[in-house]
């Protein structure tokens, strides 16, 4: 099979992505199904582990291949498992976190975090459903109820497109960010207000707007304004839930700091969680049920050949992409593999 491979990230994981024309097929435990890819899609996560020093040069395996999230075909299933060959299925691949390995034409993928893609629906469409909506659902869902006031910090990129949808769904009232050209785009997607960042202090304009959240989601993670001062419009009991932030040992000790200056000692006031997804089959259930049913729609920001791998990185980390960056492994011919065997 072929596969994109790097060895090193220096100057950028980008910049080392190579194609390995004919690597052995990835050998399934009796736990695993082995899957052909049709699609992948892009994560911040995918380039920005890898490139961290210590983690990319000690944890990752090398060569590696990057990206999770994958729609495909089950070639053969796991021992116990419903699915059967043939069957198109999205959701998580690969058997570590750190490096997928979605961005070639076969993968293994743990029953866990795998679903069927319902009748109807686009192997394209589901394929950045994985990671991003797996934390957009259990970042937002589980957590609040009906009439619920929702602020979500980073509304137009991967995860965020995914998190107004969700929100709405449950009939949450969504607040996001974005800047000023992804505004239409929010709205469109259900955002009741959209705050524009490039216009200043995100701080400064929701407390002249005087508004208040059950719940809180940052999809950003670098406005440390925003999370010192998250008590300013934090409901009594409610959570910032962080999803991202910098992966860097200075990010890890502005964590520190926070932890240790609370509000009672004058630094930061709120409840404020971390986060990282876990596979759930229920859940990635659920949204392709939605995406089904058209509550939820698809919001891809460029479509790539699989030859074209590295371009797509390079478009993610512009940090302007409105939706998922997908990349297309074998939508054209998949059907015509299984035809001929």
């Amino acid at each position: 099979m072929k596969a994109w491979q790097y060895s090193s990230t220096s100057g950028g994981l980008e910049k080392n992505l190579k194609i390995n024309p004919s690597i052995p097929l990835p050998k399934p435990t009796p736990n695993q199904h082995l899957v052909q890819i049709i699609a992948c899609a892009l994560n911040p996560v995918d380039y920005k582990l890898s490139e961290l020093p210590l983690i990319g040069r000690f944890l990752i395996s090398k060569p590696a291949t990057p990206c999770a999230d994958f729609s495909g075909v089950i070639v053969t299933a796991a021992s116990g498992s419903s699915l059967k060959p043939g069957q198109l299925v999205f959701g998580v691949s690969g058997s570590s976190p750190l490096s997928g390995g979605a961005m070639r034409e076969f993968n293994v993928a743990t029953p866990d975090a795998v679903a069927a893609i319902p009748d109807g629906v686009s192997p394209i469409d589901v394929a950045g459903v994985g990671v991003a909506g797996l934390t957009a659902y259990q970042s937002i869902v589980p957590r609040v109820k009906k009439g619920d006031r929702v602020f979500i910090n980073g509304g137009s990129g991967g995860t965020g497109v995914f998190g107004i949808q969700f929100a709405k769904v449950v009939g949450c009232h969504v607040t996001t960010s974005c800047s000023a050209r992804n505004i239409e785009l929010c709205k469109s997607l259900g955002a009741d207000e959209v705050l524009d960042y490039t216009k200043g202090s995100l701080v400064k304009q929701l407390r002249e707007k005087g508004w208040k959240f059950d719940h809180v989601v940052d999809n950003v993670g670098a406005d440390d304004e925003l999370i010192w001062h998250c008590g300013d419009f934090l409901n009594p009991g409610a959570v910032y839930v962080k999803v991202a932030g910098e992966l860097s040992l200075h990010g890890i000790l502005k964590g520190i700091k926070r932890k240790m200056w609370t509000g009672a000692l004058g630094g930061m006031k709120g409840k404020m969680e971390g986060f990282w997804p876990k596979p759930q089959v229920e859940d990635l259930a659920t949204i392709a049920g939605w995406i089904k049913d058209g509550k939820v729609k698809a919001v891809i920001d460029e479509k790539f050949k699989f030859e074209e791998a590295p371009k797509a990185f390079e478009r993610l980390k512009t940090g302007r992409a409105r939706g998922k960056v997908i990349v297309d492994v074998a939508s054209e011919v998949w059907k015509q593999v299984w035809e001929e065997s």
